[in-house]
């Protein structure tokens, strides 16, 4: 595959491993406490704060949206737009890795882009995600008002890039369609709106040749046989093979219509459609249905009118879209460059939870007081459309110290909670998820990692499953872990609690063996260990080292 190449690239492909991991502190609750906590605003820088959420979020988003700067002087002076091409190649690279660890195997992630660096970021995000994971460019009309700018020719548009985390597993929502109801003209004895198609294929691949086999006689009502013919005397095919022509015939969908021609009453075959409770269809790539850039400055100058204004801001609408593709209510949505806060706004107002990262004083200025404005029941943007009447909550929070000090000791401000999230993720590759064990003990849960198999590649044909049914999951290993810190035993003394003593062994392998798989070996994470190597085998016990097996350092 096609690689780009620039001035440090190689340094830029291990920036987002060097970065260190922050806490983050909770600043403020907005809202309705309990629906605070489904949603994250954070100030300070996006690459540190996307690294802080990676122990408790990777995985877990369903829908990234960001607005990158777009390297043409256009954003706020803090983005440090205009950069030299390469530092803005080596500034977005590992920003994308990041957000890849953090999108959910069904995710999709969507930037917004033009000219400028547009072409340059395709070939970056193709070897970041995989080319096999690219969905499409949408086109975004952002001006509908004549310009009469001196240049001979302006740019009217953006383009969308999305990708999926995994192709096979992302399903998108086709757009709702209401007007395809009137395609079906017909209203039957029950009262449903249906449509009669014909049976024979026409258009492409609609000869005999290029499917014999949906080639075939037919007996019409009066037992006159037929054939599927052109107009033009070539022969055609059936668009339905003999067992779904069959099936139409018993659900009464098999039509019989007879018409003229060349003085001569003929019978003519339609399979009878039937309306769709839910009228969809493919969404355009196009989009020329969403507000423009016009629409969505006024609606931030409604919103802000004394604040610095955007001159890049996104319409609500823009957002809707993408949410409506990509997303359903109760999924998490990701943006880090919030910007003037949109994708909150719109996630919030769709019932979507969400993360917003803003650097600078804009997340204070900007952000904050317009998703309160939106909890409060905001009118513009979306909220007609989707019945937005207010409601719910958000955390307001900062970048804190690093988890680890530059001697590599873990910061005094780290709980029990937190480094069993960098200690989870470093060990599963997965986000922490306090369910997984049992609160108030050290143990973090047991991971379980299976291998797929849909079929075996020697196997006879009779032998492979239907392709309804799922994979068969082979175990491939399981895995107890467990951490000592902070007192967690409830002895904080040093020699004793936090460390992996006889004592502390046998409480484990007690606590152990009430858990849903006791034969499952044991990672033991501890300040110190005062067991010899003979007594770990014999309890199937591995000890790590805090801090120094702890990769966040």
């Amino acid at each position: 595959m096609p690689t780009l190449d620039w001035l440090n690239r190689s340094t830029a492909f291990t920036t987002a491993a060097q970065v260190p991991y922050r806490l983050l502190d909770t600043v403020s609750t907005h809202g309705d406490a309990a629906s605070a906590q489904g949603n994250l605003l954070i100030q300070g820088d996006n690459l540190e704060a996307l690294k802080a959420l990676l122990p408790f979020y990777r995985g877990k988003v369903k829908c990234i949206f960001i607005d990158p700067p777009y390297n043409t002087q256009s954003a706020f002076e803090h983005y440090d737009d205009n950069l030299e091409h390469s530092q803005w190649l080596s500034m977005m690279l590992p920003r994308l890795q990041l957000l890849r660890e953090l999108l959910s195997e069904d995710g999709s992630i969507w930037v917004t882009i033009d000219d400028n660096e547009g072409h340059y970021l395709k070939v970056l995000m193709d070897e970041v995600f995989g080319r096999r994971n690219f969905v499409a460019t949408f086109v975004w009309q952002k001006v509908d008002s004549p310009n009469d700018n001196k240049p001979a020719i302006t740019p009217d548009h953006e383009f969308l890039l999305s990708y999926a985390r995994n192709a096979k597993e992302t399903v998108f929502q086709k757009k709702k369609a209401e007007s395809l109801v009137e395609a079906y003209g017909i209203v039957d004895e029950q009262g449903r709106r249906c449509r009669d198609r014909l049976l024979k294929k026409n258009g492409k691949n609609s000869l005999r040749s290029d499917r014999p086999s949906m080639y075939f006689r037919l007996d019409a009502p009066d037992g006159t046989p037929v054939w599927p013919v052109h107009d033009d005397g070539r022969e055609a095919r059936w668009s339905h093979s003999q067992r779904g022509i069959d099936e139409a015939r018993n659900e009464g969908r098999l039509i019989w219509k007879q018409r003229e021609r060349n003085g001569l009453a003929i019978w003519i075959p339609y399979i009878r459609e039937f309306a769709p409770a839910t009228p969809v269809r493919p969404h355009p790539t196009i989009l020329l249905d969403v507000k423009t850039s016009r629409q969505a400055k006024a609606h931030q100058r409604e919103l802000l009118p004394d604040a610095e204004q955007f001159d890049t801001v996104k319409p609500e609408q823009l957002l809707e879209r993408v949410f409506e593709i990509a997303t359903n209510p109760g999924d998490l949505v990701l943006d880090s460059f919030l910007g003037s806060g949109t994708t909150a706004a719109v996630a919030h107002k769709m019932g979507r939870r969400w993360i917003g990262i803003e650097m600078g004083e804009h997340a204070a200025t900007h952000c904050l007081p317009r998703l309160e404005k939106v909890i409060a029941g905001e009118p513009g943007g979306i909220s007609q459309a989707v019945g937005w009447q207010g409601g719910g909550g958000f955390r307001f929070a900062r970048l804190g110290a690093p988890v680890f000090d530059a001697q590599g000791c873990i910061h005094p401000e780290v709980r029990f909670a937190t480094l069993a999230a960098f200690v989870w993720q470093q060990e599963t590759g997965t986000a922490f998820d306090s369910a997984n064990g049992q609160a108030g003990t050290p143990w973090l849960g047991t991971h379980s990692v299976f291998d797929s198999f849909s079929r075996l590649p020697d196997a006879p044909e009779a032998a492979i499953p239907p392709e309804t049914e799922p994979p068969e999951l082979v175990l491939r290993s399981r895995t107890a872990y467990y951490l000592l810190f902070n007192g967690i035993l409830g002895d904080k003394r040093p020699a004793s609690g936090n460390v992996l003593t006889r004592a502390v062994l046998d409480a484990l392998l007690q606590l152990h063996a009430a858990t849903p798989h006791p034969d499952a070996p044991l990672v033991v994470y501890g300040e110190a260990n005062r067991l010899g190597p003979e007594t770990l085998a014999r309890a199937r016990v591995t000890f790590k080292h805090i801090p120094y097996d702890v990769k966040a350092r």
